[in-house]
């Protein structure tokens, strides 16, 4: 295999992982699992005994629905949206790597200020950060879009 038909051949395969988009009906599939796991979220107080297994697979569902509304195609799919849906994702990017390096300090300030103990300095979890940059990337396109 050429040098040139190599690199031809992992454009090709970089393009077709970057032009990933699900159909349309993916929005609608995200919003019901977002649904679905705020109603879990109330009804795990019924059965404190799976309060902590419900917990961890809601996180998880939710995160899923958040990605299947973000990657999810529009009706209308054109150059201006998949451009608007790049920024989105960098805008969200770089707050979250902000909010990921400020937010622990606020966190720890705060909790002495109230409990005027020794607080613990504590790290974000993955949920938290996953789910603050799913929610900024979408509130970023669509307000970017509407605005266009």
């Amino acid at each position: 295999m050429s040098k040139k038909n190599f690199a031809d051949c992992e454009r090709h395969r970089i393009l077709k992982v970057l032009d990933f988009r699900l159909p349309t009906s993916f929005k609608w599939v995200g919003a019901i699992l977002v649904i679905l796991v705020f109603i879990l979220f109330f009804v795990r107080n019924q059965f404190p005994d799976h309060a902590d297994f419900i917990r961890s697979i809601g996180r998880k569902v939710f995160i899923i629905g958040l990605m299947c509304i973000s990657l999810s195609r529009d009706k209308e799919e054109d150059e201006m949206t998949i451009a608007i849906r790049a920024q989105s994702y960098a805008i969200a990017f770089i707050i979250g790597v902000l909010y990921a390096i400020i937010m622990p300090y606020v966190e720890f300030g705060v909790s002495n200020i109230i409990h005027s103990g020794g607080e613990t300095y504590k790290e974000l979890g993955d949920f938290q950060l996953l789910s603050f940059m799913f929610m900024i990337q979408l509130g970023f396109y669509h307000t970017i879009k509407r605005y266009r």
